[in-house]
């Protein structure tokens, strides 16, 4: 019986370790595609995971994940954003810009 358990967990790990690789990969494209659109350098062609939790929503429970990454506006500086994906679903992307610059 516990080696069925160990399988288990080894088998969960697996799965939660190529489901974040999967949601990094989604969340960078998506940072890229939205720094372009609104052109802005994406920097370091990365985003880093900051927070990682569960949410329930209608849909059922879900991994949140909230990333940062790393843009300049103009080649000068470095500035943060923020992106949260519910599952590998997108729910937040926030360049902390003013208004009228985030809607280029």
């Amino acid at each position: 019986m516990s080696h069925l358990l160990a399988i288990f967990l080894l088998l969960l790990v697996g799965w939660f370790w190529l489901d974040s690789l999967r949601a990094r990969e989604i969340a960078t494209e998506i940072c890229k595609v939205a720094c372009a659109h609104r052109e802005l350098q994406f920097l370091d062609q990365t985003v880093a995971l900051r927070r990682l939790g569960l949410a329930w929503r209608s849909e059922g429970l879900r991994i949140r994940r909230v990333y940062r990454f790393d843009f300049s506006e103009e080649g000068v500086g470095r500035r943060s954003g923020c992106l949260v994906m519910r599952g590998l679903v997108l729910e937040d992307l926030s360049f902390g810009l003013p208004a009228q610059a985030e809607d280029r």
